[in-house]
């Protein structure tokens, strides 16, 4: 693991992302919830697309993440789609973006600017708070910014993404240290709710506004949590508390 700072901190960044929305079917309630509060959804996006291209954060992590030609990725919680232009751009026309969320009027936003922009890489995925709804095997990198502390069911979430992933897929999230009422995850909670789930971190990188990306592998077949059973008590052992 290592742990790198990238640039030197400027002023924090007003929050706002992908929100918070209970059970939604598909048998989540036996999945434990996180012991911890869950921001409400706010906007479709962090903040203006130009001031995020002003200190260059899609490219920043895209760097950081090695994004290449070809590769699958998928932007979880994508919003209105500032990651998924510029992901849709890198990965080219052999490879393959999924812009997932679960809120319908952002899903509606992101569906009208690809179709606008005639990004033919682009996959449109609705998911749910407790299921991401990728295909088995399909992605190399999945992203998740600034949304993981507007997830209320985690857990379940991380179980079902786990076999989305390709051998040697990682899963980087992009958050504040701060809060998970208040629009951010403690990086020590991240860390730990991420362990609990068999997700190894990789290493941690700070952003220019201060934000921090942490990139963990993700688990491989032996690794995977089994079910909702198995999740319960991996969660109960970790005792993950903010």
């Amino acid at each position: 693991m290592t742990v790198r700072r990238v640039f030197a901190v400027v002023p924090l960044l007003l929050s706002c992302g992908w929100g918070a929305l209970g059970a939604q079917g598909s048998g989540t309630d036996s999945f434990p919830a996180p012991a911890r509060p869950v921001s409400r959804i706010v906007a479709p996006r962090w903040i203006a697309e130009d001031d995020r291209d002003a200190f260059g954060e899609a490219e920043i992590v895209m760097e950081l993440l090695r994004v290449r030609p070809g590769q699958r990725v998928a932007d979880i919680g994508a919003g209105d789609g500032y990651y998924v232009r510029h992901l849709s751009e890198r990965v080219g026309p052999s490879g393959l973006v999924y812009g997932q969320d679960i809120e319908p009027r952002y899903l509606g936003l992101l569906r009208a600017r690809v179709a606008e922009a005639g990004w033919t890489n682009v996959t449109v995925v609705e998911g749910t708070a407790g299921d991401p709804r990728l295909p088995a095997g399909g992605i190399d990198i999945a992203l998740m910014i600034h949304m993981y502390h507007e997830i209320s069911e985690p857990f379940a979430l991380l179980h079902r993404l786990s076999p989305a992933f390709r051998d040697g897929g990682r899963l980087a999230i992009l958050d504040q240290d701060a809060p998970t009422d208040r629009h951010g995850t403690p990086p020590r909670l991240l860390a730990c709710e991420l362990r609990a789930m068999g997700y190894d971190r990789l290493r941690t990188d700070t952003m220019p506004d201060g934000a921090y990306l942490m990139t963990f592998r993700a688990p491989d077949a032996a690794r995977r949590t089994r079910d909702a059973a198995d999740v319960r008590a991996r969660v109960a052992a970790a005792r993950c508390r903010p």
